[in-house]
């Protein structure tokens, strides 16, 4: 029986895109190394799921079994289209730093895998739900990700956010420390801080599984 709540726990936590199931991390880690680009790609990718969910779930009763996966990888390409489009037109700076990953969206397995497994065999109230739990989970992974690689390798945060909010927001940019590591902007140190972001992960859901084993009078609240 499928649940609100459920779903919900998925998408942000229990089967998270990025940090349980490992999809999508090239565009992850390529783009993570500020605030402002993760924040960017995270939007465009949690509208494209959140998009694709709907027309799939929309039409469902409508494809044959033959053609169904060709008809939603058709649906994600033309959403993906369609985001870069507005990118190119409303945020052509960003753009210029994210748009050979967005289009790398329409490869997400993470998508494809959602459009398979729920969008096509469920009404349209859960498949909005799970494109939106599912596309908010990466969009967090990548938040704080873009935000610990952006103050740990350049010691700042919020940097460059006038490409996402405008000009208004040039001076936003907070300086934190002196003394950045530089391996934190490079690809080895994006996967050294997500696996670091994976473990505190993993090591959350232990300690909360040992404090169930407990007695009640043990367990601290």
């Amino acid at each position: 029986m499928i649940s609100y709540k459920s779903i919900a726990f998925d998408g942000i936590w229990r089967n998270n895109p990025a940090l349980v199931q490992l999809l999508g991390l090239c565009p992850l880690l390529a783009v993570s190394s500020h605030l402002a680009t993760a924040l960017g790609l995270g939007v465009i990718t949690l509208m494209v799921m959140l998009s694709s969910n709907f027309l799939i779930s929309l039409i469902r009763n409508h494809l044959h079994q033959q053609v169904r996966l060709p008809i939603q990888i058709l649906v994600i390409a033309s959403s993906v289209t369609l985001a870069d489009l507005c990118l190119q037109a409303y945020f052509y700076e960003l753009h210029q730093r994210i748009g050979l990953f967005v289009a790398l969206i329409v490869t997400n397995c993470a998508i494809l895998g959602r459009a398979e497994l729920l969008a096509s065999r469920s009404p349209v109230k859960y498949a909005v739900l799970d494109g939106l739990m599912m596309g908010l989970g990466f969009l967090l992974v990548l938040v704080v990700l873009g935000s610990l690689r952006e103050i740990i390798g350049y010691g700042t945060l919020f940097a460059h956010m006038d490409i996402i909010l405008g000009t208004a927001t040039s001076d936003l940019t907070l300086h934190l420390h002196d003394f950045p590591i530089l391996l934190a902007t490079l690809p080895p140190g994006a996967f050294l801080v997500f696996g670091c972001i994976i473990a505190f992960k993993n090591y959350l859901e232990l300690r909360h599984e040992r404090r169930k084993t407990l007695p009640v009078s043990q367990q601290v609240t």
